[in-house]
């Protein structure tokens, strides 16, 4: 199949994260209430340009497509894509992903919401419930979502970066090893709590590695339940797992 002059399908089979953002970054040519910008991860940088290109031909509803000149988090490459803030946008991102399944090969696309710890499947109605259709509503979700941000939760910690990749956080500090987990969980604190079974690891092992994850990752209040940390800040809680 045809896709333009210089892609066919299944040029970027696993070359592509399944797991994209939306909201997550600024709009470099306009208000970030006025057009969503959708940023999907490349491995490399001819796939992020290739992805780029496919995009800002394809779709006359883009109003731009761009990808990093340079590696950013993880080694990865960064490609944003800018769509006007309507009640079809939704609808539009059903048909680029439609567009993108055909290159990449995957049908299982999850996005994370304003850098969200949770991933989750990209249908019409889960997007329609999460992104804003006008400046009011997208202040407001921007508002009420401050602690559900990796980048907000950590804020006060150590680690000098802190990046998500797919369902894994990473913890960077200058002249020390980075951090990996894996992100199981988020919510209020006692509705989390709730959700993690099992009893309150005490071992001298299990207090070694809370007294490790507090000085590499910040003074939070930590506590571990089987394999599971279970990190405080505000009210809410995040639930990761070292990998």
């Amino acid at each position: 199949m045809q896709i333009n002059e210089d892609l066919v399908a299944g040029d970027l089979v696993n070359l592509i994260s399944h797991v994209f953002e939306i909201d997550s970054y600024k709009s470099k040519i306009g208000e970030d209430g006025d057009l969503v910008v959708l940023s999907f991860t490349a491995d490399s940088k001819a796939p992020a340009d290739d992805l780029a290109r496919f995009f800002e031909m394809g779709y006359d509803f883009v109003v731009d497509a761009d990808a990093t000149n340079g590696p950013v988090d993880n080694g990865k490459f960064k490609v944003f894509v800018e769509i006007e803030r309507t009640k079809h946008v939704s609808k539009q991102i059903i048909e680029l992903l439609d567009g993108a399944s055909r290159l990449t090969g995957s049908n299982n696309w999850k996005f994370r919401y304003y850098k969200s710890f949770k991933s989750i499947p990209a249908d019409l109605e889960t997007l329609e419930a999460a992104i804003p259709k006008d400046i009011d509503s997208y202040d407001e979700r921007v508002a009420n979502n401050e602690m559900n941000n990796f980048s907000n939760f950590f804020r006060r910690g150590f680690a000098e970066n802190v990046s998500v990749l797919e369902d894994d956080i990473r913890f960077e500090r200058v002249f020390a090893e980075s951090v990996n987990m894996r992100i199981k969980d988020f919510d209020r604190k006692d509705a989390l709590y709730s959700r993690i079974p099992g009893a309150i690891k005490l071992g001298s092992k299990d207090m070694s590695e809370i007294m490790f994850l507090t000085k590499t990752l910040g003074n939070y209040n930590i506590t571990k339940i089987n394999n599971t940390f279970i990190f405080e800040n505000n009210g809410y809680a995040v639930a990761l797992e070292m990998i």
